[in-house]
């Protein structure tokens, strides 16, 4: 699976099982630092709260990652957030699940399900972005193609990130490095040979899912 991070930066979001409230909290963080501050926190604006519960995993290669049930039976808390993360395929996010007992207990099949059920709902709701290996071009050429090139890339993926008109016309694209053959191929096509191609270093970026 593709590793993923969040979309938006920080989302929360609540839902009531047998009287007790699971709120949800979700955000972006780069590094363990920033994982432990957020989950301080959520526990500062929820100090009366039963349970501040959380997962985090951080790293491309997920070398980071901790669990913590806060006070809830061991492994029904923290670890079915984590459980969350992993099966999504997510790093540099931090999950806090803050619970308010409603004064009926759910046992532990019924904790498992409620925390990892609270946090796969933030998930949802922040939305994720992948990263996506892209090469920036630029590309001149004569005002007469322009019109021809430009259908081609509507109907493409293809980002136009800058265009300059001087004499010619320049864009700067970000390619699909995995289009980037078929890519100068139709460009070759659209031109006749007649444009000028620099190609950078291949670059990660964000791309929805």
């Amino acid at each position: 699976m593709e590793q993923q991070y969040l979309n938006r930066l920080d989302t929360d979001t609540e839902t009531i099982i047998s009287k007790s409230r699971f709120i949800a909290y979700i955000r972006r963080t780069p590094t363990e630092e920033s994982a432990k501050a957020f989950i301080s926190d959520i526990k500062n604006l929820h100090k009366g709260a039963s349970h501040n519960c959380s997962a985090y995993i951080i790293g491309e290669s997920a070398l980071i990652q901790k669990a913590d049930d806060d006070g809830e039976p061991g492994g029904t808390a923290g670890v079915p957030i984590l459980e969350v993360l992993k099966q999504e395929g997510m790093y540099d996010t931090t999950i806090v699940v803050t619970r308010y007992f409603g004064g009926i207990k759910l046992g532990g099949g019924g904790l498992i399900r409620a925390y990892s059920g609270a946090a796969s709902s933030a998930v949802k709701a922040s939305g994720k972005v992948v990263k996506i290996p892209v090469v920036p071009m630029e590309v001149t050429m004569e005002y007469t193609n322009t019109s021809r090139f430009e259908h081609y890339l509507g109907e493409t993926d293809i980002e136009i990130r800058d265009t300059t008109y001087t004499d010619r016309v320049t864009y700067l694209l970000h390619v699909k490095e995995a289009d980037r053959d078929a890519f100068t191929e139709r460009l070759q096509e659209i031109t006749k040979n007649t444009h000028d191609l620099d190609e950078h270093d291949v670059i990660q970026a964000e791309g929805a899912v």
